[in-house]
């Protein structure tokens, strides 16, 4: 279905770019996005959007900050619980894989003679 998908715009954008035809509705469809962007209700719509969005980082901010942290922490050192917070400092980890290796050579291209 991605594929149907990626094709179906690819052959859109194709036409678009590649005919005089489909250059000038391109240009149409610019033009178009242009002034509904710059019409003052949607202007309007945007400076709400951004002054709710700062409002939230101001009132939640610390707190999204503060949680990130603890989740970044208990992710890195092993998998402990975000609630658990440790004063010593604990010596960094290094990431292993516990199945082995991801892919070989060998497992990349199965058709080729091994030597």
């Amino acid at each position: 279905m991605k594929g149907k998908l990626a094709f179906v715009v690819g052959t859109g954008v194709g036409y678009l770019l590649g005919t005089r035809a489909g250059r000038q509705q391109f240009e149409k469809i610019k033009s178009w996005a242009s002034d509904t962007w710059n019409d003052p209700r949607v202007q309007g719509y945007v400076k709400d959007a951004e002054h709710a969005a700062a409002d939230f980082a101001k009132t939640q901010g610390g707190a999204l900050k503060d949680k990130a942290v603890s989740t970044a922490k208990s992710t890195f050192s092993g998998g402990g619980s975000s609630q658990e917070e440790s004063t010593t400092q604990e010596e960094p980890t290094t990431w292993e894989p516990t199945d082995g290796a991801l892919v070989d050579a060998d497992d990349a291209n199965p058709d080729t003679p091994r030597h």
